[in-house]
């Protein structure tokens, strides 16, 4: 398993592969379900029509389904829930966590709360 933060997470030998794997789904058909039967939580607390829909789209295009927070008034956040606590509950819900926040280091915050729940 792997929690992508940045692009620097990826070496080039990484990113030469993603993109000859989405060339590969691109062109063939037969694997572009890669994500069937997979949830993926889209977690936006800032605003981003466009970032939220391309993740959704892209989801559904290989097969998954969504479920979206799309602001912190929408979550438990809004109660006083960390960032973190939320992050590790939704973790067992889904099989992946796309994640936007307008704060700086929250998606740091995020990968130390998956790293002690795994």
């Amino acid at each position: 398993m792997k929690h992508i933060i940045s692009i620097k997470d990826f070496g080039r030998e990484e990113i030469d592969h993603l993109l000859a794997r989405a060339g590969a789904i691109d062109a063939a058909p037969q694997i572009r379900k890669t994500l069937d039967g997979k949830q993926v939580a889209l977690l936006f607390f800032e605003p981003s029509t466009r970032t939220r829909m391309s993740f959704a789209s892209a989801v559904s295009r290989l097969g998954g389904t969504t479920i979206t927070v799309d602001s912190v008034e929408g979550s438990s956040i809004s109660k006083g829930e960390t960032l973190a606590d939320t992050v590790r509950v939704v973790s067992s819900y889904v099989d992946a966590i796309v994640l936007r926040h307008p704060k700086e280091g929250g998606q740091h915050a995020s990968r130390a709360s998956l790293h002690r729940c795994r």
